[in-house]
């Protein structure tokens, strides 16, 4: 359980932010002038989505020539208590959002197999809320603080088939916020298993003279199903938007406080033996993290004459802070190792970026261009996890200083895009994306050698797509793309040697990815089939983890191919369904050795085995799927029942592939009812059951732990109840 003083501190009034006060401030004056949501209705959920993603201007999903999804607000609403994108994503082909159940540590997020290593945060990936990156200039992002309660639709593009977005290899996640049209107001309560506890409340407000604000607040707190991983976060968002004749300004600001203890993973013999219970060494070292997140972002877009070539301007610009203090798991005899960084992990982070973009149009050709900067510093710190010695000694607490560094990366970067509508039943895009990025380490902590180094990786990456309107409901589309991806700086922090110094050796990964689609959109059925091809050079992956350091190296090349498919039938007008299906083979084309414990030395292959070409990507599974049933209910137009079903094949744990986490199958039951009270106001009951079996899976794993501790248990059968009510003014 989460210590009581640092929750203290947390629900503390004097610790919260400026934002938090404010938005909390503003909502008596907002309570008197705003509107109700109401749920999104079927005939909304027929519509085709339209999305922004990826292209020039707004075009339906059918029209643009890659593997795209959208996930909207009755999805996102209907899917869980909104905390966590592994609630929906589901829905998504290609896409494995694995929930750790630990909120010490981000969702385990992969596109194809692109950032199944990550072991914290979101790699491979480029994320964004509202415009705004959620990874950062590094390549590292988090999701925590998503707004899902305030989204209007969550956007996927599998693969790097747009040059709008750089530095990443398995596509993007882009979240929207749901515009201001009515004056709303809703409160929200959910309350389930594990001790989980949430309340809501959001608003949005016409203004007058173009001017609207909306905002959300959300309290979670949950005891968690193992020993040692509770949690508690608090998250505000406030957007203010002005549009006038010709002119849209967006202001957008953020925060995030978060405590969370971390049970850690389990080895083979504790998931079998105990699935509910937690590392001792979790509880030992009282292992926990605290994440203090905020951010400002504002956006001015500027329409032109149709006269000119110059349709519109947009210039974004962002800037944040994040903290973060973990304390890990890492015995003091380890630490004594002069190389040692120390089992408190404790950064200030520092980030800013700035994106300037123009979208022409010439009769039947639109091209964007654009420059973006983006910089981080993070003023990083290791101390020990520990003070005393003999019977005095106290774990779990700040100890001395054992790091003691300045991590900096800035990226520039200019592109280019352009559609191309070469007949009406052809269009093709193509653009380019060319850019740098640049790693700096100053190390301040000498007395256990320099750490100090500065690389910088250079791209230029092209796409290129073509779609052919076969039939009025028949899309047939073909795209090639280069991928880049350079190491984060957690990656390059240690070299896989143990020796001192920046890891100069880690160089980027690169692809080379095609695939060829087909979408079928004709009444109430839309089917998306998609093959693909993936070449990666330089492959980078985990070379030692253990002792609470990671390193990691180039493993050389690997294969990705594999199918996607993604459909929605409405059957009737009252009962639907969609499902999700997704065929990945992801292998090692070269072999290479491998850590088995610890000391580990690749050079001298102490402790060390070696990985045969052909063994599968560690992280990544065969197969996965989805399928969703629902209906109006019987006895009421107002209820909706949903029968839902997830499945997973088995996943490599390491590289090796001598240990897996068996696939499985978990079913979930939802109930929706609304109930009018008013003209204006209503309120929501959603009920659902989530594992109906009580089947005891792996929910994510931990790729290439020495300690053998690979296995992050999910919960059993789990219950949630949220109530909603809105009100329109």
């Amino acid at each position: 359980m989460i210590r009581p003083s640092p929750l203290r501190r947390l629900a503390s009034p004097a610790r919260l932010s400026p934002l938090m006060l404010a938005l909390l401030g503003a909502l008596p004056c907002t309570v008197a002038a705003q509107p109700a949501a109401a749920a999104p209705t079927a005939a909304a959920a027929d519509l085709e989505p339209v999305v922004v993603t990826g292209t020039t201007r707004e075009r339906r999903l059918a029209e643009l020539p890659y593997a795209i999804s959208a996930v909207g607000e009755g999805a996102l609403r209907d899917s869980g208590p909104m905390i966590n994108l592994s609630e929906s994503m589901a829905r998504v082909p290609g896409l494995v959002v694995a929930n750790r159940h630990n909120h010490a540590q981000d969702l385990q997020i992969s596109s194809r197999g692109f950032g199944a290593r990550a072991g914290f945060g979101v790699r491979g990936l480029r994320l964004y809320a509202d415009g705004i990156p959620a990874t950062m200039p590094d390549g590292q992002g988090q999701v925590a603080h998503f707004d899902l309660a305030g989204a209007e639709r969550v956007e996927v593009l599998r693969g790097p088939f747009s040059a709008l977005y750089g530095n990443a290899s398995g596509g993007v996640i882009a979240l929207f916020s749901k515009p201001v049209r009515e004056r709303r107001f809703e409160i929200g309560l959910d309350a389930g298993s594990a001790g989980l506890r949430q309340g809501r409340v959001g608003f949005a407000a016409p203004l007058g003279e173009g001017l609207d604000l909306s905002g959300n607040l959300s309290d979670m707190s949950i005891d968690g199903f193992r020993p040692q991983s509770g949690a508690e976060r608090r998250l505000a968002n406030l957007r203010l938007n002005w549009k006038g004749e010709r002119d849209r300004i967006t202001l957008a600001l953020s925060d995030q406080n978060q405590a969370a203890d971390d049970p850690l993973g389990l080895t083979r013999a504790q998931f079998e033996a105990d699935p509910d219970q937690t590392a001792a060494v979790a509880t030992q070292y009282d292992t926990r993290k605290t994440i203090r997140q905020t951010q400002a972002g504002a956006s001015w877009t500027r329409q032109f004459d149709a006269a000119g070539a110059l349709s519109s301007t947009r210039v974004s610009a962002y800037a944040g802070s994040r903290g973060v203090s973990q304390f890990l798991a890492i015995a003091p005899a380890t630490q004594a190792n002069a190389r040692h960084g120390g089992g408190l992990v404790d950064f200030d982070r520092h980030y800013d970026g700035l994106d300037a973009r123009a979208l022409w149009h010439w009769d039947r050709v639109d091209l964007t261009t654009g420059l973006s900067l983006e910089r981080q510093k993070d003023d990083r710190q290791g101390h020990e996890n520990y003070t005393g010695t003999g019977a005095s000694q106290v774990l779990g607490v700040q100890g001395r200083l054992r790091r003691d560094e300045t991590n900096r990366a800035d990226t520039r970067e200019a592109y280019a895009q352009a559609d191309w509508a070469l007949a009406d039943a052809w269009q093709a895009s193509a653009g380019v994306r060319s850019g740098r990025v640049r790693m700096q380490v100053a190390d301040r902590y000498l007395a256990n050698g320099d750490d100090s180094g500065e690389l910088s990786y250079r791209y230029t990456n092209p796409v290129a797509g073509l779609r052919w309107r076969a039939s009025p409901a028949w899309t047939l589309h073909a795209a090639a793309a280069l991928g880049h991806e350079s190491p984060t700086l957690g990656e390059l922090a240690y070299r896989p040697d143990g020796a001192s110094g920046f890891n100069t050796d880690l160089k980027a990964q690169t692809s080379r990815q095609i695939e060829l689609g087909a979408k079928w959109r004709e009444g109430a059925l839309s089917l998306d089939a998609t093959v693909f091809h993936i070449a990666t050079d330089d492959e980078i992956g985990v070379a030692t983890n253990a002792g609470g350091r990671s390193s990691f190296r180039n493993v050389g090349a690997t294969r990705r191919w594999g199918l996607e498919l993604g459909g929605a039938w409405r059957m009737q007008p009252g009962l639907r369904a969609q499902m999700a299906l997704s065929l990945l083979y992801a292998s090692y084309q070269d072999g290479f050795r491998t850590c088995t414990g610890v000391p580990c030395t690749l050079s001298s292959a102490t402790n060390t085995a070696a990985v045969p070409a052909g063994n599968r990507i560690a992280g990544t599974q065969p197969a996965s799927g989805f399928v969703e049933l629902a209906g109006i209910a019987p006895w009421s137009v107002d209820g909706e029942w949903g029968l839902e079903a997830l499945a997973r094949g088995r996943t490599a744990v390491n590289d090796l592939n001598s240990d897996f986490a068996a696939g499985h199958a978990l079913f979930s039951l939802r109930y929706r009812h609304r109930w009018t009270l008013d003209a204006e106001g209503a309120l929501e009951l959603l009920a659902r059951i989530d594992n109906l079996a009580d089947r005891r899976v792996v929910g994510s794993v931990i790729v290439n732990d020495t300690n053998g501790r690979h296995f992050e248990p999910a919960a059993g059968r789990s219950a949630l109840v949220s109530l909603r009510y809105s009100r329109r003014f």
